[in-house]
């Protein structure tokens, strides 16, 4: 971050949270939240980009906190972070999570692999109808909460969706066609 170029972290294990609170951190020190969403060879990294923040007030933030920390690095001198806009950058970090895939790419993926995981006790156990009658009732079950799982994220999408615009930030839509809320110039 030292040079002042986009950032891109990937992490493999966190949460959503830790990644909002990392967020804040460095929008202390002049960068700004960009993106968020799953990455790496499989998709099993979390990802977090950050891009520098080019308002006056933002880089008038990052020298005073580097003047007021000058040992950031270690990564225990950090000036104290707002609890409430780690909350916001964690309902636009779980917004654009929830946004990373349409419903269509989200069953597209999910109905093989569930078939996958439903036809793994006949692999395992040979094909009877003890180990067919599992993997039955295994895919049944996955296919009846897939749509439960669709309504879920298009709930939390709306949650996170209205606190961001209740806190004044701007839908818009990126280049791959997808929404984002981006703060209020």
């Amino acid at each position: 971050m030292a040079s002042g170029e986009r950032v891109a972290i990937a992490r493999s294990t966190g949460s959503v949270g830790g990644l909002a609170r990392l967020a804040a951190i460095a929008e202390q020190f002049g960068y700004a939240y960009a993106d968020a969403g799953l990455g790496g060879i499989r998709g099993e990294q979390l990802m977090l980009v950050l891009v520098p923040d080019p308002r006056h007030e933002a880089q008038a933030r990052a020298e005073r906190n580097r003047a007021l920390y000058p040992n950031a690095g270690d990564g225990v001198s950090l000036p104290p972070l707002v609890p409430q806009e780690v909350e916001l950058l964690e309902a636009r970090i779980s917004f654009d999570f929830a946004s990373q895939f349409t419903p269509k790419q989200r069953l597209a993926v999910g109905i093989p692999l569930a078939t996958a995981v439903a036809v793994a006790p006949c692999i395992r156990f040979g094909l009877h109808s003890t180990a067919a009658l599992v993997a039955g009732l295994l895919w049944a079950a996955f296919m009846l909460l897939a749509p439960l799982g669709l309504v879920s994220i298009r709930r939390k999408r709306a949650q996170y969706g209205a606190r961001l615009r209740a806190a004044g930030f701007l839908p818009v839509t990126d280049a791959r066609g997808r929404l984002r809320y981006i703060p209020a110039p």
